[in-house]
């Protein structure tokens, strides 16, 4: 019995020492299975082995640690044989009118033998097979009053083996021999005596609750050593790198956009100028420019204000009047060109009316040039001329 014991303590140290990469992350009401068993008990000597067999029932909830190690509680009942659950026993002595001859409730160690010595892979194989060992509390029951009946400490050892069922392996089909001492008889200390001891051969289905991760087993945790995650790390800073100079390079492009941006926003005014100065015919006539896009003809954004200072002049000025003249740029043939430069025309009149309640009388001409040379550049004689006079 020595070698009993000193084995289960070295299968505990192993199942210890290979546990700290399985259970990483393991919640405690992980691993958890609920199992019924039912079968036969019979005393180890000194009566008949089939002939004082009895029908066992039972029920076992286990938590497991590790792939390797878990402990389980069992209650077992051995079913009175002389007793018809039908017609009440069958003679009228005491000893027949319980339905349970004994119960057992026992705490056991469970070691998995197969993850024991093959490495656990993430999923359990086909078949498990556990050594199972541990103490319990027994209790026999007998006719003629509860002061008849007896406590007792039990021991237990014995094996489960397990097939394990489903595409999730949540269901397992077991078979369970075991041996079983009645350690004391509540008087004295009797020890591990075949005396006292039974065969215990029981069958039942167990099933393995959801856990945490999804699945009804253990799941492996990857291991990084430390070369890795300084790789990783370095990765991820070069990374950030590449980033923070993505940004730099982001900056550097809308700083130079603006200053284009500038630039042309110099130009135009410029050439506007320019245009005033050299179509201007004195105090009494001033002139304004509302450039459009190739093949336009809508007023964009930026020219608004170039129509709206017409506006304001005519407003403040009951007497002056405006006459507009739209022009084109070379590309395309003469009947687009001449149509499009009407319709610039007449869309900064529909603005003035429109949007500034201008009254049409004071606009004294609408007229579309065709191409326009006003400009040496060919591109800014896409435009649409405000003349205002007094």
């Amino acid at each position: 019995m020595k070698k009993v014991f000193m084995l289960l303590a070295v299968c505990a140290t192993v199942a210890f020492a290979t546990a700290q990469t399985t259970v990483r992350g393991s919640k405690l009401t992980d691993n958890v299975s609920v199992g019924i068993q039912a079968g036969g008990v019979t005393p180890a000597s000194h009566h008949a082995f089939f002939g004082d067999a009895r029908p066992t029932v039972g029920l076992t909830l286990a938590k497991e640690f590790t792939p390797v190690i878990g402990l389980a509680a069992e209650f077992n009942s051995v079913i009175n044989a002389q007793h018809n659950l039908l017609l009440g026993p069958k003679n009228d002595p005491a000893n027949t009118k319980k339905w349970f001859d004994a119960s057992n409730l026992s705490g056991l160690l469970r070691i998995n033998l197969v993850n024991l010595f093959k490495d656990y892979t993430g999923e359990p194989g086909l078949i498990d097979v556990k050594a199972v060992y541990g103490f319990g509390w027994g209790h026999e029951y007998y006719g003629g009053g509860e002061n008849n009946d007896r406590d007792f400490l039990t021991s237990k050892a014995g094996l489960d083996f397990g097939i394990n069922l489903g595409a999730d392996k949540a269901w397992q089909i077991n078979v369970k021999p075991a041996y079983v001492w009645a350690y004391t008889d509540g008087e004295t200390a009797i020890g591990y005596n075949n005396h006292f001891g039974h065969i215990e051969l029981l069958a039942g289905v167990t099933y393995k609750l959801k856990n945490s991760n999804g699945t009804h087993n253990f799941t492996l945790v990857k291991e990084y050593d430390q070369a890795e995650v300084d790789g990783l790390n370095a990765k991820v800073n070069d990374l950030r790198n590449q980033l923070s100079a993505k940004d730099r390079k982001i900056a550097a492009d809308a700083a130079a956009l603006k200053k284009l941006q500038d630039e042309l926003n110099a130009c135009r005014n410029k050439s506007n100028e320019s245009a005033n100065a050299g179509a201007g015919k004195g105090v009494n006539s001033l002139e304004t420019n509302v450039f459009f896009a190739q093949g336009k003809s809508t007023i964009s954004a930026a020219q608004l204000p170039n129509v709206e200072r017409v506006a304001n002049y005519l407003k403040n000025h009951p007497n002056a009047k405006v006459a507009i003249n739209g022009y084109a740029s070379p590309e395309g043939g003469k009947a687009i060109n001449d149509k499009l430069s009407k319709n610039r025309a007449e869309a900064v009149k529909n603005r003035l009316i429109k949007k500034y309640k201008i009254d049409p009388s004071r606009i004294v001409e609408v007229k579309g040039n065709g191409v326009g040379n006003l400009f040496s550049e060919p591109t800014w004689n896409r435009v649409a001329i405000s003349t205002i006079t007094e």
